[in-house]
């Protein structure tokens, strides 16, 4: 879809990352309020450290870390299998509808907040596979990308499918759904619910979720730096952006996002109000990806390729009204934050547009094959 296309999906991505640990770090908070750790009783020292800690680690570079961070989410995976064993014996159908339904259109047992809790609803379900897509972005530090992309991608999706699925089910109907409505550690606390306070479960629980937030938070981090780091390498933003320090880490690309990301953490102290904020910038990605799917599909039917997708554009078709449907929601869930982030957005395209699509970097790799392109079709 040309330059532009190609930022307004980089830069919808990056709001993504940027603004997704802010909403982790809200997370951290809890869950350390919630093990009763430090005292803590205002969770914005927390962030602090948090960004801190982990901005530094990649700093000095992700290589061991990264490793480190992959064992700690196999320990937060067993947590959640023991939070299902833990769970299971509890579980009541009733429990999944306890949440009284109110006035709005559509209102049942089933929706209680009608057809527009239900859609705004999906924001939140985007929140368990939220940056899935970022796997793509070690491509470069991937040994052979075109098998072990498509791999990754397929085996991370399929294991928060699965996930997903049995803590929407069974947390909200061991503990009730309007108890965990409004939960911020809602595993340990499903288990403390049935088993009681002091449950060694849930405390177990409780320090496996807190160590998968702290992977997910790393890797988050990992995806936001390279993905501003290629954006700016290539012109579509100020180049500085792409400095590199001696251990040859993008070090400018660490710590603007970091910044931000702290700043909003300890400004709301909201992570749902954060996750809206960077779900909205995920789905304008997914719209915009499904759409240059289906271009690619139209304009290139013979271009070989790795990895094909099932159904092809009609799949993708299908992604695409559930992407449509997706950004529509986050302004249902807050109309407000969704407004001004959507005003970001464009100020950034409007960046483009007046100033840096006449100042991209032609050697870079992310612009080689466009000039590829270009010359192949002046050629024919």
């Amino acid at each position: 879809m040309g330059p532009l296309g190609g930022f307004a999906t980089g830069v919808a991505v990056l709001i993504e990352y940027a603004v997704a640990p802010a909403a982790i770090a809200t997370f951290i908070g809890g869950y350390i309020e919630a093990l009763g750790l430090f005292g803590m009783t205002n969770s914005w020292p927390v962030y602090l450290v948090t960004y801190a800690v982990f901005v530094g680690i990649h700093l000095y570079g992700v290589g061991e870390a990264l490793r480190l961070m992959f064992g700690i989410t196999v320990v937060a995976l067993l947590a959640l299998v023991v939070t299902v064993f833990a769970l299971i014996p509890h579980f009541d159908v009733a429990n999944l509808f306890d949440i009284v339904p109110d006035d709005a259109v559509g209102a049942s047992a089933f929706l209680p907040m009608g057809y527009a809790g239900a859609m705004a609803a999906l924001v939140y379900g985007i929140w368990f596979f939220l940056a899935i897509e970022g796997v793509p972005l070690a491509a470069e530090e991937t040994t052979d990308p075109a098998r072990d992309m498509p791999r990754g991608i397929i085996v991370g999706m399929l294991i928060l499918l699965v996930t997903g699925a049995l803590m929407l089910v069974l947390v909200p109907g061991a503990a009730g759904s309007e108890a965990m409505s409004t939960s911020d550690n809602p595993l340990p606390e499903a288990i403390r619910a049935v088993d009681g306070s002091g449950s060694v479960v849930a405390s177990i629980v409780n320090y496996a979720g807190l160590a998968g937030l702290i992977a997910s938070f790393f890797s988050i981090i990992y995806a936001y730096s390279r993905q501003l780091f290629a954006l700016s390498r290539a012109g579509y933003l100020p180049r500085w952006l792409s400095l590199t320090g001696g251990r040859r880490t993008p070090w400018v690309a660490l710590i603007v996002p970091g910044t931000i990301g702290f700043v909003l953490a300890a400004a709301t102290g909201d992570g749902g109000l954060l996750i809206n904020i960077a779900v909205f910038g995920a789905t304008v990605s997914y719209v915009l990806l499904n759409l240059s799917h289906i271009v690619l599909r139209i304009r290139e039917p013979d271009l070989p390729r790795a990895y094909r997708t099932p159904g092809g554009v009609v799949t993708t078709g299908i992604a695409l009204v559930l992407a449509v449907v997706a950004v529509i929601a986050t302004f249902l869930v807050d109309v407000l934050a969704a407004s001004i982030t959507a005003g970001v957005f464009l100020l950034f395209l409007a960046y483009f547009w007046f100033y840096s699509r006449h100042h991209l970097v032609a050697n870079a790799p992310e612009e080689e094959f466009a000039m590829l392109d270009d010359a192949d079709t002046t050629l024919h």
